[in-house]
């Protein structure tokens, strides 16, 4: 016995309690007998878990930016990059899976599918993705729905940003600061330039140069994940049908044409070069 370390915990909260281990431990439930199912269902509750953290996180960022507290933003924004790195990191324990092993239990999933994530669902709404059909699979949990249909309709992380820059006397367009916000925005040359300002003048801009190079940091992590997801997904089932119904590897493979913060990645080809004094 370890003197001072408390060993009775009949009255006492524990650290399985504290943390539902019970509960957390007993919820993989593998349906077929087969060895590489637990694998599988744990990576994708772990994936989920991240998920949920990334979600709280992002909307601290958003919430701080709204506030002009930018400082904070860039923390919550640093744990979400932190955050994506583990997710990324997830998909090479998944990948050594094989086909033969993946193939053993894949009836077991039935019509369920990652497409049908909520939580990975809502973060696209928070960076920007806006399609309606998105919606449709969570139309039987009305809880959930009203979560995801609160941030299609609310402000995305880059609107708040856009906003932001417009407070700081930047010239952003007004059709794009008012537009309706269950669209996906669209790429504005009245938006790039504002960002060029931002580039170009960087010691009188610089809390905004940060939150640029912040949010392009986060759609490289997120396109990041995205190709490891894709190219999983075709290590192990190759270009086979997704479960419950999705294109598989051709639905994930045109999701990476698909950006967040178009202006950021136009803005790099169009600053002028800097001059130096002689």
């Amino acid at each position: 016995m370890v003197e001072g370390v408390e060993t009775d915990f009949a009255r006492r909260m524990s650290y399985g309690d504290y943390l539902h281990l019970d509960q957390i431990l007993s919820a993989q439930q593998p349906l077929s007998g087969q060895h590489d199912e637990l694998l599988f269902i744990t990576i994708h509750q772990v994936q989920e878990l991240w998920m949920k953290l990334l979600n709280h996180e992002l909307d601290l960022a958003m919430a701080n930016i709204r506030a002009d507290a930018l400082r904070p933003a860039f923390k919550a924004l640093a744990r979400v990059s932190r955050i994506q790195k583990q997710l990324v990191e997830a998909w090479d324990v998944l990948a050594t899976m094989t086909p033969h092993d993946y193939l053993a239990f894949r009836d077991s999933l039935g019509s369920s599918s990652g497409f049908q994530s909520w939580q990975y669902r809502l973060i696209e709404f928070k960076l920007g993705a806006r399609d309606g059909f998105m919606l449709k699979p969570h139309a039987h949990r009305p809880d959930i729905l009203a979560v995801l249909e609160a941030a299609f309709h609310g402000p995305s992380l880059y609107d708040e940003a856009l906003r932001l820059l417009g407070r700081r006397g930047l010239p952003v367009p007004e059709a794009v600061l008012g537009r309706d916000l269950s669209q996906p925005h669209q790429a504005d040359e009245g938006v790039t330039a504002a960002w060029a300002i931002v580039y170009e003048q960087v010691e009188a801009h610089f809390d905004l140069y940060e939150l640029a190079e912040e949010l392009v940091d986060l759609e490289d992590a997120v396109q990041t994940w995205r190709f490891r997801h894709m190219r999983t997904v075709e290590r192990i089932i190759g270009h086979r049908m997704g479960t419950g119904g999705s294109a598989g590897v051709a639905y994930l493979k045109g999701v990476l044409e698909r950006g967040f913060f178009p202006e950021l990645w136009t803005v790099r080809t169009q600053l002028r070069p800097i001059p130096h004094a002689e």
